[in-house]
C-alpha cells in the first residue's frame, strides 16, 4: 500500500511553546508522534518528517493508518 499525500499532509497538529523556549508540535491522530524546533516554522517542518516516518513504519508493519482527523460525536 502506498501512502497518499493526504495521509501525510492533512493532519491536525497542536503547536505550543515549552519551558526551554522551543516549540513543540504533536499530532493527536498519531499517538506519540511529537517533534520540536527552535522556531514555529522549524517545528512544523520537523513534524512533517516525523509524520512521514511514523506512517511509513505503520505501513511496513501492516498496521492500519489512523484517520487524519479525529471526530467526536
Amino acid at each position: 500500500m502506498m501512502l497518499t499525500e493526504s495521509q501525510v499532509q492533512q493532519r491536525t497538529v497542536i503547536l505550543y511553546p515549552d519551558e526551554d523556549n522551543y516549540w513543540v508540535v504533536e499530532v493527536p491522530s498519531l499517538p506519540g508522534c511529537i517533534s520540536q524546533g527552535e522556531t514555529k516554522e522549524e517545528a512544523l517542518t520537523n513534524i512533517q518528517d516525523a509524520i512521514s516516518l511514523y506512517l511509513e513504519v505503520l505501513e511496513e508493519r501492516g498496521q492500519v493508518i489512523p484517520q487524519a482527523n479525529l471526530s467526536i460525536d
